[in-house]
């Protein structure tokens, strides 16, 4: 099995939700994790459950800071897991809300790629996973900026692919639909509660764990076995259809699916 094959981890957004789920889920599996975050206390009492794993607080788009964390280290496991979203539409946003996202979402992504697949490529040995989102296949109410961000991740999955052809380099990309963390929390600065009450409660939501075992799944396949991309919905959550409206006065009137 291939987690045999590889030493270290690194894995970004690792204080919470699924990167912390993810970086807990390595460490088990016996990787010398490095944890990428912003959130220096939450790192550390990560770091204090598990002895392999090794805090970093860094913020994934300052990329003189992550390419000083980087020196020294040989990555075999890269988890592209951080992102941020933000509430609304391209009409209620500035410009720091497109930017922020394209920061973390795909630029710093791209970065840490270009820094650690060389070493990759030369050990003939490693694996990227980036945990992107529905929100890149699908179109629904959402910020463009996230959608635009994820949709890109998904082509730089596949063109990893290419870039990595001829070596023993890996490339997944996981899209989760609606998982129970705490983005909606942040994203719409409520309390973790009221998220709860709100997106939760009374519905069969992935949980992070699931998450964790679709990268458990995807790492551990045979080494000549490439998991290029796993969709993981709630069974609840079915993305697409049309939405059609007539305008009545100012106000629209949907029709449904059709």
């Amino acid at each position: 099995m291939p987690f045999s094959d590889y030493k270290t981890a690194l894995v970004t957004g690792a204080s919470g939700g699924m990167g912390r789920g993810i970086a807990e889920r390595l460490s088990q599996k016996g990787l010398t994790v490095h944890a990428f975050a912003r959130n220096a206390e939450k790192l550390n009492e990560l770091a204090a459950e598990f002895d392999n794993i090794v805090p970093h607080a860094v913020d994934v788009t300052d990329l003189d800071a992550v390419t000083k964390e980087l020196e020294g280290l040989e990555i075999d496991v890269l988890v592209n897991c951080a992102g941020v979203s933000r509430p609304g539409s391209l009409l209620q946003s500035n410009a720091f809300d497109i930017d922020e996202q394209i920061d973390v979402n795909l630029r710093a992504c791209l970065h840490l790629a270009r820094l650690l697949l060389p070493g990759m490529m030369e050990r003939d040995n490693g694996h990227i996973l980036n945990i992107t989102s529905m929100a890149g296949h699908y179109e629904f109410g959402g910020h463009i900026a996230y959608h635009a961000t994820k949709a890109a991740m998904h082509t730089v999955s596949r063109q990893l692919r290419v870039d990595a052809f001829g070596r023993r380099v890996r490339v997944t990309e996981i899209s989760p639909g609606r998982v129970e963390t705490d983005i909606f929390a942040h994203v719409e600065k409520i309390s973790p509660e009221e998220a709860k009450r709100k997106y939760f409660e009374g519905f069969e939501m992935p949980q992070v764990s699931d998450i964790a075992d679709a990268v458990d799944y995807a790492i551990g396949t045979p080494k000549y076995v490439n998991i290029g991309m796993i969709e993981v919905l709630p069974i609840m959550q079915v993305p697409g259809g049309l939405r059609t409206g007539k305008r009545v006065g100012d106000e629209v009137i949907l029709t449904g699916n059709k």
